[in-house]
């Protein structure tokens, strides 16, 4: 079964706005009380207080009722059970940094306590809320909230669970569905490659002889530009009026940006699946490097682009929208696919690194002097480093020409609750 995820947006003129953002600081509440026991037993006895323990120690707590404040018994046993999986990655973690301590920047730390006027997600199972004739009704407590569920449409969906997540002045409500697998397809030799980056959010390229598409990234840049000023603007108006950091104002205009780039970033991975599906492409490659944003190193206006765009959150989109037709997707480093060259069939190897070839930024020269656009030329390289056989036969006119995609982008992309 593959886990899909529905988003709604409960605004703030909502009837059932408090009563939500109050569950969820109660479950802040349950989450900071149950993370100190662990914390306590863990520096001082050196004893790690599993859930099973820690849900009977709150549960008899009488001085501190934040167990029996939750709005029901499970929603209080959910956020427990995300509380001992923080701490079992925290071991894990710790684990595997004393083996391999350079996959890290530093030693693991203890699970945090969530700020005193924050929030946490509360989680109800589909025991908890029931879905009948499309609509999740909630029990008692929730005083006739109800959400209205638009994966119903889909004849094999499976309810599992709801999430509710406040975040930026609004509350986010998650409807969480499984679908079946659709089987992978048969290897047909016919492959599509993506090199990733900024100007260019997508450079997609194939070997069926079909022109090369370019999905352009400048209205992301914008979108980041546009923000980046008024956060700048805010700040220094918050820091100068109050000395504070943060208002929710700034919230808004963050979650307002976060929206746009998603809306984007779906539309993109969207046209590039229906794009391969056309072709009937049975493998994507993707490329991608490990701590590419870490170590970025572009100059300060480039760097900020760059870290500022969730390229892992489009590959995740592109990764579960291929899967949802029995696409095949492979991530592979991308070393060395920038300077060499794809129409002369040199290998993405150190020993044909040439990065004079090229000419100025977006364009690179071949042997003979034809060129190339360079991302095009990098997607190429990127299914070569997986598929060494792939050559430029039949398709060195169309790589010099590819299409240009440039998609709209919209701040609404969840419906909205009542």
């Amino acid at each position: 079964m593959m886990k899909r995820v529905e988003h709604h947006r409960l605004k703030p003129s909502s009837p059932f706005y408090a009563m939500l953002r109050e569950f969820c600081h109660r479950s802040k509440n349950l989450y900071n009380h149950g993370n100190f026991l662990i914390r306590q037993a863990f520096l001082n006895d050196s004893k790690w207080l599993r859930y099973g323990e820690v849900d009977r120690l709150l549960k008899a707590d009488t001085e501190y009722p934040d167990y029996r404040e939750m709005p029901t018994a499970q929603t209080a046993q959910q956020t427990l059970r995300i509380l001992d999986k923080n701490w079992t990655s925290f071991f894990a973690a710790i684990k595997d940094w004393k083996a391999h301590p350079e996959k890290y920047k530093g030693r693991p730390k203890l699970p945090k306590y969530k700020p005193k006027d924050g929030y946490f997600p509360l989680v109800l199972t589909n025991q908890n809320c029931k879905l009948k004739d499309g609509i999740i009704r909630f029990p008692r407590t929730f005083q006739g909230f109800t959400v209205k569920a638009v994966f119903v449409s889909q004849p094999d969906a499976i309810f599992k669970q709801t999430r509710i997540i406040p975040h930026g002045g609004e509350i986010c409500i998650e409807l969480v569905y499984e679908i079946s697998e659709v089987e992978e397809k048969a290897d047909n030799g016919k492959y599509a490659a993506i090199d990733i980056g900024v100007d260019n959010l997508a450079a997609l390229a194939w070997n069926t002889g079909k022109r090369p598409v370019l999905f352009k990234g400048t209205p992301l840049k914008s979108v980041n530009q546009y923000y980046n000023k008024q956060m700048a603007k805010r700040r220094s108006i918050c820091e100068r009026m109050n000395g504070r950091h943060s208002s929710k104002r700034i919230a808004r205009l963050t979650v307002k940006r976060n929206r746009k780039v998603e809306d984007y970033l779906h539309k993109a991975s969207r046209k590039v699946i229906d794009l391969c599906a056309g072709q009937d492409v049975s493998v994507l490659v993707i490329g991608k490097n490990k701590g590419w944003k870490q170590e970025a190193n572009l100059g300060r206006k480039l760097n900020q682009s760059f870290v500022q765009l969730p390229f892992a959150r489009f590959i995740q989109m592109l990764q579960y929208k291929a899967e949802s037709i029995g696409m095949k997707v492979v991530l592979t480093e991308e070393s060395y696919t920038s300077g060499t060259s794809f129409l002369d069939d040199e290998a993405p190897v150190k020993a044909c690194y040439d990065k004079s070839r090229r000419v100025h930024r977006g364009l690179f020269r071949t042997s003979d002097g034809r060129k190339i656009n360079a991302d095009v030329n990098g997607a190429y390289q990127i299914m070569r480093k997986v598929f060494p056989n792939v050559n430029a036969d039949g398709i060195e006119g169309v790589a010099l020409r590819p299409a240009v995609v440039t998609l709209s982008m919209s701040a609404r992309r969840c419906s909205v609750c009542a």
